[in-house]
């Protein structure tokens, strides 16, 4: 079981220095903390003196870099200038929205704005299902999710169905969600009233169809993905507004 654990934590620290040396800091700060604490537990079953000095020489370096990442963040966040942007590559596959955003998602989340011109079709209204599953899943304390969406001409009264129909479920676990029908809008993008925008080149439809007994047709870890950007944002001022 240590030896899983240690091979476990090893993968994810190779995944922090990578996604650190590639400028994705909130990405690599998340495997940071992942990685390290997994060291820790195996360090308490480790029995070799040895080994367990060299963990520990390990980890305090690890920890130090983390650190000095969260403080790099933290500090761009203060002054209003946090950008950080990564590629998703055609046909990659853990880019869940767990992955993506899960990261996001804190005790001062409260409100959700998504601007996407494109939850439409079936899977579209699935993708922002799955989305609102993330967020409101405890211990999350978001209340009001606000989507403000493009109308499906041919099918306006299945979009309306489907999304009132989502209205309704989230309600019942205390939140609200209000859609916003709207003909002009083009952008992509997700504001968090906790500061961080999220903009996602194709929006939340960037994974490709697969299979119904397919790995990835439920974990979307395994999904094969569209070629997009994501640009995150962090304003050092959110605008909240009541509704």
């Amino acid at each position: 079981m240590a030896e899983g654990m240690e091979t476990s934590a090893i993968s994810v620290l190779k995944s922090a220095v990578e996604l650190d040396g590639n400028g994705r800091f909130t990405e690599a700060l998340a495997c940071y903390r992942e990685g390290i604490q997994l060291l820790m537990e195996v360090m308490k079953v480790t029995k070799n003196d040895v080994k367990v000095k060299a963990m520990r020489e390990r980890i305090s370096e690890y920890m130090t870099r983390a650190e000095k990442l969260k403080d790099h963040i933290e500090e761009d966040k203060k002054a209003g200038r946090y950008h950080e942007q990564y590629h998703i590559a055609k046909d990659s596959k853990g880019h869940s929205y767990k992955t993506v955003f899960g990261k996001f998602i804190d005790e001062f989340l409260t409100e959700v704005d998504v601007e996407d011109p494109y939850i439409r079709s079936t899977h579209q209204v699935y993708n922002f299902l799955r989305f609102c599953e993330l967020i409101i899943k405890p211990p999350s304390k978001v209340k009001i999710i606000t989507l403000t969406t493009g109308s499906d001409e041919a099918n306006v009264q299945q979009q309306k169905s489907r999304l009132e129909e989502l209205k309704e479920s989230v309600a019942k676990h205390g939140v609200k969600l209000n859609v916003i029908y709207s003909s002009t809008l083009h952008d992509r993008e997700i504001r968090f009233n906790n500061g961080w925008i999220i903009k996602i080149g194709r929006g939340l439809d960037y994974f490709k169809p697969t299979g119904k007994f397919a790995l990835g047709f439920c974990d979307f870890d395994f999904r094969l993905c569209h070629e997009t950007t994501v640009d995150i944002f962090h304003s050092k001022h959110t605008k909240t507004a009541e509704r």
